[in-house]
């Protein structure tokens, strides 16, 4: 097994375990943030569902060249863990999150990076099955991990009225924890062709300041981040899924002239996951380089 050492001072994550879903691809946002993770010092845990890669046109990466790949970013002493599942099956979430802990006992930190793509439409498309697919997916899926990640902090209590607060253990001397959930483009313009992925992430945009309050509480830190239009390989003429006549003439008049890459949206993540970023609570945050703007 290879590591890279690095100083004390680059390594703020050391000893913590991180849980990154969707991590299947060298292109991706999650194969970037779990190494910057695996840079700062985390253990790394590494959720993947190859078959949902292999039914879209940029198609499946080598998973052993995705965990050979983490593993040489590792820091001395720290481990690499992977896990297959469907997330669309909720029986398979447990599974994930008892994977993750098995390495040290505990999780501080979940990235929920999976989601659904392709065989969306407009809303004269939708079907109830189609909703589901995408529902159960990106936002069953993630509310479903967040609640079993702040179980291991918190033991479930009685049921709870509307209104009524999670008793936690006060004050904290910092965070017991960090979740970060992915939003999309639907907080800034339509997303046509694209109304159940838009609903699904919609809806932790939403409710990320509910959750956020409440895990609180727990000393749980909760965020959502919006990454932007970022080159996973679906913005590229020969893997795309969708026409991107004229997008090239707009990226070329943002001021940085460039789609995002997936290290930028892992640099945010990682430094929230810090000490220095662990201020920065309950907030929908756009990181796509004034795209939006342009």
């Amino acid at each position: 097994m290879t590591h890279r050492s690095a100083p004390a001072s680059a390594t703020p994550l050391l000893g913590r375990t991180a849980l990154v879903t969707g991590v299947s691809r060298r292109r991706g946002i999650g194969y970037a943030v779990a190494s910057a993770f695996a840079r700062r010092g985390a253990h790394i845990v590494i959720h993947h569902h190859r078959a949902h890669d292999e039914e879209q046109p940029w198609g499946a990466d080598d998973l052993d060249a995705v965990r050979d790949g983490i593993r040489s970013q590792l820091v001395p002493g720290a481990e690499l863990v992977d896990i297959g599942a469907d997330l669309s099956d909720a029986a398979a979430i447990p599974r994930v999150i008892e994977a993750a802990a098995a390495i040290t006992g505990s999780i501080e930190i979940l990235v929920c990076n999976h989601a659904r793509s392709g065989g969306d439409g407009s809303i004269l498309d939708q079907t109830a099955e189609t909703l589901d697919a995408f529902w159960d997916v990106n936002t069953r899926a993630t509310l479903l991990l967040t609640s079993a990640f702040a179980a291991r902090h918190h033991a479930p209590a009685e049921t709870r009225r509307p209104g009524d607060r999670i008793a936690g253990g006060g004050p904290y001397a910092g965070p017991t924890g960090h979740v970060f959930w992915m939003t999309s483009g639907q907080i800034h313009g339509p997303m046509r062709g694209e109304v159940a992925y838009a609903t699904s992430k919609a809806a932790l945009a939403g409710v990320t300041t509910t959750v956020a309050a409440e895990l609180l509480e727990l000393g749980i830190v909760v965020n959502t981040i919006d990454p932007g239009p970022v080159s996973t390989g679906y913005l590229d003429a020969e893997t795309t899924d969708r026409d991107l006549e004229g997008l090239d003439a707009r990226v070329a008049g943002t001021p940085f002239g460039r789609f995002g890459r997936p290290e930028d949206p892992a640099a945010l993540i990682s430094w929230l996951a810090s000490p220095e970023g662990s201020w920065v609570v309950g907030q929908v945050i756009s990181s796509d380089g004034g795209f939006q703007l342009a």
